[in-house]
C-alpha cells in the first residue's frame, strides 16, 4: 500500500499543499522536519498524533529530522487569546534536554534531532530583515488567522510575536539549503506557520517544497481537544504521568473515539483493527477495543513491562483477578498509582469507606454496605458493624471496592 493511502486510511491528512498528497509522499523519497517548541518538558497526547504519522514516513523510506526549538522557544508561536510570557535561556534548554529523548524515541533510532538555536541565536538583525523581511508583507502577515483574530478581538499583538512566522520559515529555508528538507509536518493549528516557509523558500531560491498538516486530536464526546491547554493533559514523561494512569486514560476513552485512536495511535494493522472493533462491538460491555489500545499505546511509550503490569493492575482493579496474584512490581505500581487508604485491623468499615472517599459520609457508607455494594478482598461487606482484620491483606494489601468500578487499595498501616 502506498503511503498516501495509509496516511489517508488512517486518517493522518488535513490539510497540503500540491495538487494531492500522493504528489508529496508516493513519488520521491523526501526529507520530512517536525518542528516543535519547548512550551513543556515533555510531550503530552495532543502531540503523539504527528509523531505517528511520522513513523509511517520513516517505515517508508523517507527521511525524517525533528527540530527542536531551542531559539524559537525564546519567543514562544502566538495564540489567539494572549501573549505567551517569555522562558529564559536556561529553562528553554532543560526542557529542550527533557524533550529530545522522547522525540528520538517516538520516531526511530534513525531520526535526526536539531536545535534551531543553532542558527537563530547567530543570526544578525540587519541580514535577517533585508534577507528574510523583505519577502514577507504587514498585509499579508495581518490576514493570517492568529493574527487578525487577536486584532478583531483587541487583544496586543507583540512584535515579538508578530515576528514568529519569519522565524520558522527561516528555520525550513535553513533546513531545506543545508539538509534538502523539503516537507514541513505539524498539526492543523500550524498550517500558516508552515506555508510561510513554503512561501519564503520559493521567493528567495525559486524551490517548490511542501506543507503537510494532521487533524488536532478531539473527543468526539466532548469537542475538547487533548492539550495542557483544556486541563487534561496526559504526559509521555513516567514522571508526571504514570505508566497506569497513562494505561487508564486509553483504557477509559468512550466508544466514539476508540476506532479513531487505534488507527492513529497504534502500529496495528488497519484489518486486525477493523476487526477488533467488530467483536467490540458485538459486547461493548467487554472493552475489548479499549484494552487493545491502552496496551498497545503503553508498549510503544513505556515498553512491554509497565504495559503487561498495567493491565495485570486494571484486571485487579476492575476484572475479578484476585490481589495476591500480583508480582513485586506490579504491587509497587499499584501502591504508587491507584487510588489509595491507609488502614489497620480493628477499622471500622464505615470509617475507612469515608477515608478511602469511596463514601462521602458514615451515613453514606452505611448504606453502601447494607446494600450488598461493598466487597473488601473480594468477599462481600454487608455487617455495618464489620471491623477490618488482618486477614483482609495479602502482603499488606487489600482492595476496598463499591460497586464494579469504584476501588480503592487499602495499606496496612499497623
Amino acid at each position: 500500500m502506498k503511503l498516501s493511502e495509509v496516511l489517508i486510511e488512517r486518517g493522518f491528512i488535513y490539510q497540503h499543499t500540491g495538487g494531492s498528497i500522493a504528489e508529496i509522499t508516493d513519488k520521491e523519497k523526501r526529507v520530512v522536519y517536525l518542528g516543535i517548541d519547548p512550551t513543556a518538558d515533555s510531550i503530552h497526547v495532543g502531540n503523539l498524533a504527528v509523531y505517528m504519522m511520522l513513523r509511517h514516513f520513516v517505515a517508508d523510506g523517507h527521511k525524517v529530522i525533528l527540530l527542536v526549538g531551542g531559539g524559537t522557544g525564546l519567543i514562544g508561536d502566538p495564540k489567539a487569546t494572549e501573549e505567551r510570557p517569555l522562558m529564559d535561556e536556561k529553562e528553554v534548554t532543560r526542557r529542550v534536554e527533557r524533550i529530545q529523548p522522547q522525540v528520538a524515541r517516538l520516531v526511530g533510532a534513525e531520526v535526526e534531532v536539531v536545535n534551531n538555536a543553532d542558527w537563530l541565536l547567530k543570526i544578525n538583525l540587519i541580514d535577517f530583515l533585508r534577507e528574510v523581511g523583505k519577502h514577507f508583507t504587514v498585509n499579508a502577515l495581518m490576514k493570517k488567522e492568529i493574527m487578525s483574530e487577536r486584532l478583531e478581538h483587541e487583544i496586543p499583538l507583540s512584535y515579538t510575536e508578530f515576528a514568529y512566522p519569519l522565524l520558522q520559515a527561516y528555520d525550513f529555508l535553513h533546513l531545506n539549503e543545508t539538509r534538502n528538507v523539503d516537507v514541513q509536518v505539524g498539526g492543523s493549528d500550524q498550517w500558516t506557520n508552515i506555508t510561510a516557509g513554503v512561501e519564503l523558500i520559493h521567493k528567495k531560491v525559486g524551490k517548490t517544497v511542501h506543507a503537510l498538516t494532521t487533524p488536532l486530536v478531539v473527543d468526539k464526546t466532548t469537542g475538547k481537544k487533548f492539550g495542557k491547554s483544556e486541563g487534561n493533559a496526559v504526559w509521555l514523561d513516567p514522571e508526571k504521568t504514570s505508566p497506569f494512569t497513562f494505561y487508564q486514560f486509553w483504557l477509559n476513552v468512550d466508544d466514539a473515539n476508540v476506532h479513531d485512536y487505534l488507527l492513529r495511535y497504534t502500529l496495528m494493522s488497519v484489518a486486525d483493527i477493523e476487526k477488533l472493533i467488530q467483536d467490540h462491538e458485538v459486547e461493548p460491555s467487554d472493552r475489548k477495543a479499549q484494552r487493545a489500545l491502552a496496551w498497545e499505546v503503553t508498549n510503544l511509550i513505556h515498553g512491554k513491562a509497565q504495559a503487561d503490569a498495567s493491565a495485570r493492575i486494571s484486571e485487579v482493579l476492575f476484572g475479578g483477578v484476585e490481589l495476591a496474584s500480583l508480582t513485586e512490581l506490579e504491587q509497587n505500581m499499584l501502591k504508587d498509582s491507584a487510588p489509595k487508604a491507609s488502614a489497620k485491623a480493628g477499622d471500622p468499615i464505615i470509617d475507612v469507606l469515608v477515608t478511602s472517599h469511596l463514601a462521602q459520609s458514615k451515613r453514606e457508607a452505611r448504606e453502601f454496605v447494607e446494600s450488598g455494594a461493598i466487597t473488601l478482598s473480594g468477599t462481600k461487606i454487608t455487617d455495618p458493624q464489620y471491623a477490618i482484620s488482618d486477614s483482609d491483606f495479602k502482603n499488606g494489601l487489600a482492595l476496598l471496592r463499591r460497586g464494579k468500578r469504584n476501588v480503592s487499595v487499602l495499606t496496612n498501616n499497623a
